[in-house]
């Protein structure tokens, strides 16, 4: 799978729950201090989804396009480790190099 196969669908989705979770925010923003419990409450729904694909993507990208000698160890961390910073970590040594064609991901397809 080329990069561009891997990254356009996964980028699309990106771009539709961070269109959501910007209204979910306008949303939480009035909901919250006007006591509007729906509306904070919608807010949230609109910007789950992109915390989840946030968290996700680094999983997708470990499976599919890793290059690297750590595999086993940046498994056991996106998997096991809760916190979440792993995958941040992932996001910025992995995933964007791989989407600027940067670092070791460089020369991958």
């Amino acid at each position: 799978m080329t990069r561009a196969e891997w990254f356009e669908p996964k980028w699309l989705w990106l771009k539709r729950f961070a269109l959501a979770a910007g209204l979910g925010l306008v949303l939480m923003i009035v909901g919250i201090p006007t006591d509007v419990v729906a509306l904070t409450f919608v807010g949230i729904l609109l910007a789950a989804p992109l915390f989840f694909w946030l968290m996700f993507i680094p999983v997708l990208h470990w499976k599919d396009r890793y290059i690297g000698g750590a595999s086993n160890v940046w498994g056991a961390f996106l998997v096991f480790e809760t916190s979440g910073w792993s995958k941040l970590f992932y996001w910025f040594i992995h995933v964007l190099p791989d989407r600027r064609r940067s670092g070791q991901y460089a020369d991958a397809p």
